[in-house]
C-alpha cells in the first residue's frame, strides 16, 4: 500500500490548508485512517483519526479549528485545518490500517509563519 499525499505549504497565522491523501495498492479494505505531525525536536502525534464508519478522533490541541473527512470509494482521506497557529507547524504524516499492519506516507511540511 502506497500513502500519497498532497497539500501542505507555507501559510500565514490565522490561515487555512487542505491535506489529502490516497492509499493506492491496497488489497484488503482500509479500516482508520488519519493524520500525526511531527514537529523539530519533538515525538510524532496523533492529530486526528477517522475510521471507515466516520467516527472522528482529535487531539485537543486542533479541536474546533481541523476537521478530518475521508472518501471510502476513493481511500481518501481530507484534513482541513484552519485557524492555523505557529504551533501547528510540523511534518503531517498520512496513515492508514487494514486488519494487519498500518502504513505510512512519506510527509508534507505544514509552516505557519508571518
Amino acid at each position: 500500500v502506497r500513502l500519497v499525499e498532497s497539500g501542505g505549504g507555507l501559510v500565514q497565522p490565522g490561515g487555512s490548508l487542505r491535506l489529502s491523501c490516497a492509499a493506492i495498492g491496497n488489497i484488503f479494505p482500509i479500516n482508520t485512517m488519519g493524520w500525526y505531525r511531527q514537529a523539530p525536536g519533538k515525538q510524532r502525534e496523533l492529530v486526528a483519526s477517522i475510521t471507515s464508519g466516520s467516527s472522528t478522533n482529535y487531539v485537543d490541541s486542533v479541536k474546533g479549528r481541523f476537521t478530518i473527512s475521508r472518501d471510502n470509494a476513493r481511500n481518501t482521506v481530507y484534513l482541513e485545518m484552519s485557524s492555523l497557529k505557529p504551533e501547528d507547524t510540523a511534518v503531517y504524516y498520512c496513515n492508514a490500517q487494514d486488519w494487519r499492519t498500518q502504513y505510512w506516507g512519506q510527509g508534507t511540511q505544514v509552516t505557519v509563519s508571518s
